[in-house]
């Protein structure tokens, strides 16, 4: 299925612009929504099996694994045939994943349906694709592009969190699943539909000033990625930021229950965390643009680290004034770093390999989600709490601070070393 030509022959290249950040961001919005929706998930399916903690998160290990193992055969799918088959794709595969995961009998089944299926159909509908379409309609604004894109991720987990906890409160795990697997399968028709030659061709010149992409060979201009500093540095954030995220994200709601807090309430906070995020995505976008990457980043980096040290406490000092503070400072900048490594690496690497090569960086997410999903778990069953996990955020967040920081110095030397 390659990109058709579509009928109509002018188009505006404003709106065909915001129609690219619209599909990005529904996409995005439906593939963190179904894939974070786990944290809900994670205690029902626990006692279903009877398995520990470590087991369960296993799952959502291996889907981190498998959304960074898949991100760079997205992007070069997308290179060859286009967003629109990369799209259905994910869709096609997300739908399937749940409806049979709705009948598994044994977690090991759930392994392969939420762990591999979704992992792989996550990374299709992702930022890749995303990132990709919007760095053709996009220059100077495309910081604030980025951020837009990746704040639909909060609105997804805002959406879907406290839906599939309503769901499993009323019917059951397993009619969750099948419910949630709806979503994928009604939007298949938009993605066959949409004017996807319009949407790739990139600007004309209304909204960007960027010039003619190079049109560089695929293999080269992978080879020159991962040979750069740049990318290296652009991968260990993406790594120790992803352990950052989901040494807490993924224990989130079980943590706060085992805390003392209504079930209820605890997904109603793993949801407020996305939204948050959304208003730290978006900000974050608009600051770049005026103060520059680095500044932005530390402190969001230092607001993380505050706020895993409130959770942390809640453990001793149950209260809404700890947990406040954690939704405030570690929700306001969950995800703004994504962005801005989108940004950065959209600008250092242009040219005909650009998919690829951001799906390669995100393959840092993947590595560093796969850990610390499993290593949370791992560590409440040795330990009997989350302290430790907690810790390992912390000290991951500081590593990613660090090589974030070098990156801007880096940066201008990287654009002609790759």
């Amino acid at each position: 299925m390659t990109e058709q030509p579509d009928s109509a022959a002018v188009h505006d290249p404003r709106r065909v612009a915001a129609m690219v950040i619209a599909v990005g961001m529904l996409m995005n919005l439906l593939a963190r929504g179904l894939a974070d929706s786990f944290a809900v998930f994670l205690l029902p399916l626990g006692e279903a099996f009877g398995s520990d903690r470590a087991a369960v998160t296993a799952i959502y290990s291996i889907y981190m694994l498998v959304y960074g193992l898949s991100a760079p055969f997205s992007g070069i799918l997308i290179d060859k045939l286009g967003a629109r088959v990369c799209y259905v794709i994910g869709l096609a595969l997300f739908a399937l994943a749940y409806l049979l995961a709705a009948r598994a009998n044994a977690i090991w089944q759930l392994y392969l349906l939420l762990g591999v299926l979704a992992g792989i159909a996550s990374s299709a509908l992702g930022m890749v694709p995303a990132s990709v379409l919007a760095s053709r309609w996009f220059d100077r604004r495309l910081p604030t592009a980025m951020s837009l894109l990746y704040a639909s991720l909060g609105c997804g987990v805002l959406i879907f969190s406290p839906l599939t906890q309503w769901l499993i409160g009323g019917h059951g795990w397993r009619s969750a699943y099948q419910w949630l697997a709806l979503a994928p399968v009604l939007l298949l028709p938009l993605m066959v539909l949409l004017p996807w030659r319009v949407m790739l061709a990139g600007d004309s010149g209304v909204t960007s000033r960027r010039q003619p992409r190079a049109r560089t060979g695929l293999s080269a201009a992978l080879r020159a990625a991962l040979a750069s500093r740049s990318f290296r540095a652009l991968f260990g954030v993406m790594f120790f930021t992803s352990v950052t995220t989901y040494s807490v994200q993924v224990q989130l709601v079980a943590f706060l229950v085992e805390s003392g807090f209504a079930p209820l309430l605890a997904a109603a906070v793993y949801g407020l965390v996305g939204m948050l995020s959304i208003a730290g995505m978006m900000v974050a976008g608009i600051l770049a643009e005026r103060f520059g990457e680095r500044p932005v980043a530390t402190v969001s980096y230092s607001c993380t680290i505050v706020g895993v040290a409130c959770l942390a406490m809640l453990a001793r000092f149950p209260g809404l004034a700890l947990l406040g503070a954690f939704v405030l400072l570690f929700g306001s900048v969950s995800g703004s770093r994504g962005p801005l490594v989108a940004v950065l690496s959209s600008r250092l690497f242009p040219g005909e390999g650009q998919a690829t090569v951001y799906g390669f960086v995100l393959t840092g997410m993947g590595f560093g989600g796969a850990v610390a999903a499993w290593l949370a778990g791992a560590l409440h069953d040795w330990t009997g709490h989350y302290h430790a996990g907690f810790v390992v955020a912390a000290v991951a967040a500081a590593i990613g601070l660090a090589m974030f920081r070098s990156i801007e110095s880096l940066s201008a030397a990287a654009i002609g070393d790759h």
